[in-house]
This record gives structure tokens, C-alpha cells and sequence, in this order.
């Protein structure tokens, strides 16, 4: 009797849990949208910049991609607070996004490299600039081709938002935290949370096919 009590606890604590949901969907937005645009920027340097500018990104995706994405969120949570005060929603999201920032520059970096030199050579062949070349002919080619990649990645991006519980942010796994704390129901609590993380990665993937396949260019797949 007191396990079916404490069971009808946890199920009626679902819209608590879904209301984590929408501040982990904001995490992982936000992550995305500066991981994406840093990414692309880190790729662009690495195949086209020369120097310094090729180095940095070079050595940008080594190193954070060497380091425990744990590591980086306590970094910028901890220490980054001996010089300016930063909030533990946007360690989260900054940690996230530095950190995918090195995945997805590797995912651009090989989707622009897969483009066929000719492609170049003909744009600064009808008098394109380089710069044109790259943003008119090479990128809308890449990027669709990285579509998929970068679907895994963003996936990974929304899972690893959980480890926004470890600094009290209450997103759905601290929710889910919460409520078996209260319910002493652990096992069905997490299920639950597992269920739901279940059904944001398919929706999302399903919806990233579906773009896929929208923007897919004939004779260009691999």
C-alpha cells in the first residue's frame, strides 16, 4: 500500500518534471546557437586561415576536446568566479557550448573539406572573390552535408545539459532529483526522467531528417 502511495506521488509529480523540460530545452538552445556559430567560425580559421589564426583553432579543438566537459562547467563556475560573478544557468550553457564549439569545428572542418577543390577553382573562375567562393559556394554545400553530425552533436548537447543539476540549476534532472528525494522512489522517478530525454532525442532527430531530407542536393550524397 505505502509503495502504490508513494508510486501515485511520483506520477503526479510529472508536470513538475515537465516544466524542467523547459529550461533544459533552453540550455541546450542557447548552447547550440553559440556552439554553432563559434564551431563554424573555429573550421573556417583551421581550413582557411593561415598562422596564428589556423593554430588557435587547432589547438581550441585538441584541448577542449581533451578535457572532461565537467571540468570546463566547474572552471567557469568556480574559478571564473574570482574575476567577474558568472550564474550557475549560464556556466551551464557557456560550458556546453565552448565545449561542443570543438566537435562541431571538426564536423564543419571535414564537411568543407569533402567539397571538391573544383568547386573553388570554378567560382574564382567566373570572377568570384575567395571570400564569395567560401560563403556562396562552398558553406550551403557543407552544411548540408553536416546536417546529420551535427544532429548527433546536438543530441549530445541536450543530454549533457543534465549536468546543469550539478550546480542547482532546476532543470529536469534536478527535478527528477527532487521528487525522488521526496517520494523515495528513485527507480520509477528516473525511469520517468529517462523516458522523457527519450522522447526529446527522437522528436529532435526525427525533426533533423526531416530537414535533411528537405534540403538534401541531388548527386551530392555520400
Amino acid at each position: 500500500m505505502g509503495i502504490n502511495f508513494a508510486a501515485n506521488k511520483v506520477l503526479a509529480s510529472i508536470p513538475y518534471l515537465l516544466g524542467g523540460v523547459w529550461i533544459t530545452l533552453q540550455i541546450t538552445v542557447l548552447a547550440l546557437a553559440l556552439s554553432t556559430v563559434l564551431g563554424l567560425l573555429l573550421s573556417l580559421l583551421r581550413v582557411y586561415g593561415k598562422g596564428i589564426f589556423h593554430r588557435f583553432s587547432l589547438i581550441y579543438s585538441r584541448l577542449m576536446r581533451s578535457l572532461p566537459l565537467l571540468v570546463i562547467l566547474f572552471m567557469l563556475y568556480f574559478l571564473g568566479s574570482e574575476i567577474i560573478d558568472i550564474p550557475a544557468y549560464w556556466a551551464i550553457v557557456l560550458a556546453l557550448a565552448f565545449h561542443s564549439a570543438a566537435y562541431q569545428s571538426e564536423i564543419f572542418r571535414g564537411a568543407i573539406q569533402s567539397i571538391s577543390k573544383g568547386q573553388m577553382e570554378a567560382a574564382l573562375a567566373l570572377g568570384m572573390s575567395k571570400y564569395q567562393g567560401i560563403f556562396s559556394v562552398i558553406l550551403p554545400q557543407a552544411l548540408r552535408r553536416a546536417i546529420p553530425y551535427w544532429a548527433n552533436e546536438a543530441t549530445i548537447v541536450l543530454k549533457d545539459s543534465s549536468l546543469a543539476y550539478a550546480l542547482g540549476v532546476t532543470e529536469l534532472m534536478r527535478r527528477g532529483e527532487y521528487v525522488s528525494a521526496r517520494t523515495s522512489q528513485p527507480m520509477l522517478t528516473y525511469i520517468i526522467v529517462g523516458l522523457i530525454y527519450l522522447i526529446l532525442t527522437y522528436a529532435f532527430t526525427k525533426s533533423m531528417n526531416r530537414i535533411e531530407y528537405k534540403v538534401r542536393i541531388p548527386g551530392l550524397e555520400r
